[in-house]
């Protein structure tokens, strides 16, 4: 066994637990390194509170005083903490976080130093943005860029540091993070549900998104991840052969909790629960040590602020725990990918869930609309969700192994589908009195019944009604929430004020009344949006075949589905809800282009360096171990050796055959991605590396798997999956 291998498995083995004492009740522990309202109550004049809480509502800006009080009210909190810095903490276009942390430190003039803050500095800093990827927005020389505070995420103290949510744009004003266009479009869709919403309840002054993720991971001993040098550059394994027991049994899945493992969430969760994240859930998934962390849900950019932090701090926890945490979508061939499923509904500030029914058929109506119409949005726009999905490591996951597939579809369930075909069946103009009877005590008066029954679930459904939600299954596990959600809850303002410009054109102009013209309009958009609706199994051949009849797209790889971002109709999207400019969806398309490359470049660096530096020496070395063996039974034989070592030359030969295909396509590959590298334009250089490199992997990995089955166990130089998913 090689070295790295036997050294790994050996401190593997042998780790002592990392004890994780609980005290405290989490409600006594909750937010308290958060600067939140309880903070804010106590350090804040009244009237800077009440402008917080006014920005927080309305949007509307901090008056430069107002800042200054708030900014010696955080800091002399967060000294009370013992933070000892400040950072602006903020969401580039590479997915994760950055920070830039400066002391609460500066000196006069006459040399003593001092401890400051002030609202200059809370409101605004000037960090680096010439190596952030920008999509062209920014030139490397040209590095000014903007972080600027979002007060509706309450800052923090992560270890000895105040950070200071934030968004980031360049200095010609263009969003350069995944935060400022979130806010635009959960500012659209707060105006446009709003309105509706207003239909039914003329107290609603405002509508949040809310968001519920679930964050699944797989956790390995951090000596066996750091032996395999595609996990560590690449998150992934691009070699391994499936172990001989998987996930077929389901013992893993809500199993009890390896005590490694539930050490390392008691400690996560407590530094999470300090820091405000609600979580509430955890437990085993599918695959073996592979788990699920999951929240209270929250309005929606607090939530996705939140998911970011806790990955970070899973990270930071899991190496105190010996545990490298795993987010990449498909980490483990043959075997459960993980996602973030992403739970989202609207709620109103009256505490109304509007995709919640309610005591009476006009808070069913209303319920109906909010869900009719999120089905239509998802209709209209179901290739520009798909795109929102989109990653190199999630074009692995997605169609395997309980992921959902790629073309985008609803689930709703039997029963809520024939309550939407029987409103199919509403007449057109005004309701006779039976009408509106039958249609309010029968229809729209039993939903909730129907609800309380329809358990159902589509493990496969990449959006899928669950009760009082709409679940988006596809988006990956270390995918950047902000993103699915700002294009989500863009769609639904677009569509939210379409019904309610339709509703109004019949009261208007046709003269009906209010629930007459929602059940005429929610009619055509039933009828229109049919095609999405989907009830079935997600993988069949034959849905597929359908799907392509219904004209759903299906758009399998990254390069592939991202081209929508910049069709007509997406680009006049984001203009009119005022989400994003043209200049700034080009850059978003041009930097997943560039990711896409180099991510798949990186792999295949990865795999000449795992072929040549470990897969062919170690199979010429147990290959040249078999030929001493057959010389040998020659030397003592003679010619009657030929019969003793058939097996050993048939082994000979297929060691050989595999060597010879593995080398072939690496240099293959090699050549397909220098020919992809020549390529400037961004587009075709993306489809270079998706069509001429990617289908080398599978190609390589299959014969390097079927060495390690050839080959003597002791001689194989890389952790095993055995390994990496069964040593606890």
């Amino acid at each position: 066994m090689s070295k790295r291998r036997l050294n790994a498995i050996t401190e593997s083995l042998q780790r002592q637990q990392l004890s994780v004492v609980e005290t405290g009740r989490r409600s006594e522990l909750f937010g308290t390194h958060v600067f939140n309202e309880d903070r804010m109550l106590q350090y804040l004049t009244k009237d800077a509170h009440l402008s917080i809480k006014e920005a927080i509502f309305s949007g509307s800006k901090i008056d430069r005083k107002i800042a200054d009080q708030v900014a010696e009210a955080m800091k002399a909190w967060a000294i009370s903490m013992g933070a000892t810095h400040y950072t602006h903490w903020f969401q580039p276009l590479t997915g994760s976080t950055a920070e830039k942390h400066d002391a609460f430190f500066d000196l006069r003039p006459d040399g003593r130093a001092v401890e400051k803050f002030g609202g200059a500095q809370l409101v605004q800093q000037e960090p680096d943005a010439s190596s952030f990827p920008s999509g062209g927005i920014r030139n490397t020389f040209e590095a000014r860029g903007y972080t600027a505070w979002d007060p509706s995420s309450p800052a923090f103290i992560y270890g000895t540091t105040l950070c200071i949510p934030t968004i980031f744009v360049s200095y010609t004003g263009e969003a350069l993070d995944n935060k400022a266009p979130l806010l635009r479009a959960l500012h659209a869709v707060d105006i446009a549900a709003t309105a509706v919403a207003k239909f039914f309840d003329k107290n609603v002054s405002k509508v949040h998104a809310t968001l519920g993720w679930e964050q699944e991971f797989f956790l390995v001993d951090k000596a066996l991840a750091n032996s395999r040098p595609d996990i560590v550059l690449t998150g992934r394994t691009l070699i391994g052969h499936l172990a001989a027991k998987g996930q077929q049994l389901s013992d893993h899945y809500f199993g009890v909790i390896p005590i490694r493992a539930i050490n390392f969430m008691r400690d996560l969760e407590k530094e999470c629960i300090q820091k405000g994240i609600p979580l509430k859930t955890r437990h085993n998934e599918v695959a073996p040590n592979q788990f699920e962390l999951a929240p209270v849900f929250e309005e929606a950019n607090l939530s996705v602020d939140h998911n970011l932090l806790l990955m970070d701090i899973m990270e930071k926890v899991a190496d105190r725990h010996n545990f490298k945490v795993l987010f990449h979508e498909k980490p483990f061939a043959g075997i459960n990918g993980s996602g973030k499923h992403n739970n989202w509904s609207l709620a109103t500030d009256t505490g109304v869930n509007l995709l919640s029914p309610g005591s009476t058929p006009m808070k069913n109506l209303q319920f109906l609309t909010f869900f009719v119409n999120t089905i239509k949005a998802v209709d209209t726009y179901e290739e520009l969700l798909r795109s929102s999905i989109a990653s190199a490591s999630n074009d692995h996951r997605l169609g395997a192994n309980e992921a959902p597939p790629a073309i985008f579809s609803i689930f709703i369930g039997t029963q809520l589908s024939n309550v939407l075909d029987e409103l199919e069946g509403v007449s057109q103009g005004k309701l006779s009195p039976e009408e509106k009877t039958e249609l309010k005590l029968n229809v729209v008066g039993k939903i909730p019944e129907i609800l309380l029954d329809n358990t159902d679930r589509n493990r496969t459904s990449p959006f899928a009604f669950t009760g009082n939600k709409f679940e988006m299954r596809g988006v990956g596990s270390k995918t950047n929430s902000a993103k699915p959600m700002m294009i989500l809850n863009t769609v639904v303002a677009h569509q939210l004020k379409e019904f309610k410009r339709e509703v109004d054109a019949l009261i208007d102009k046709k003269k009906l009344k209010k629930d007459e013209a929602v059940f005429n309009v929610l009619r055509e958009y039933i009828k229109s949006s049919k095609r999405i609706r989907f009830d079935g199994d997600g993988y069949s051949d034959e849905w597929e075949k359908e799907a392509k009849k219904r004209k759903l797209s299906n758009n399998k790889n990254t390069p592939s589905a991202i081209r929508v971002l910049t069709s007509k109709e997406s680009l006049e999207l984001f203009k009119g809800q005022e989400v994003m400019s043209t200049i700034e969806v080009e850059a978003r398309r041009d930097v997943e282009l560039e990711t896409y490359i180099l991510q798949t470049q990186i792999e295949g660096r990865v795999f000449n360096d795992l072929v040549y530096s470990y897969i062919i020496p170690s199979a010429i070395e147990y290959q040249n171990k078999i030929i001493k063996n057959v010389l040998g039974l020659k030397e003592i034989y003679g010619a009657a050796h030929k019969k003793l070592s058939e097996g050993h030359l048939t082994l000979i030969e297929q060691i050989a055959e595999h060597m010879v295909e593995i080398k072939k396509n690496t240099d293959d590959m090699t050549n397909a991605r220098k020919m992809a590298n020549n390529l400037k334009d961004l587009n075709k250089k993306a489809f270079a590396y998706c069509d001429n490199v990617r289908p080398y992997f599978d190609k390589i990995r299959y014969h390097c798997d079927k060495l390690e089955q050839l080959i003597d166990d002791q001689s194989w130089p890389l952790t095993k999956y055995r390994e990496l998913l069964y040593i606890k």
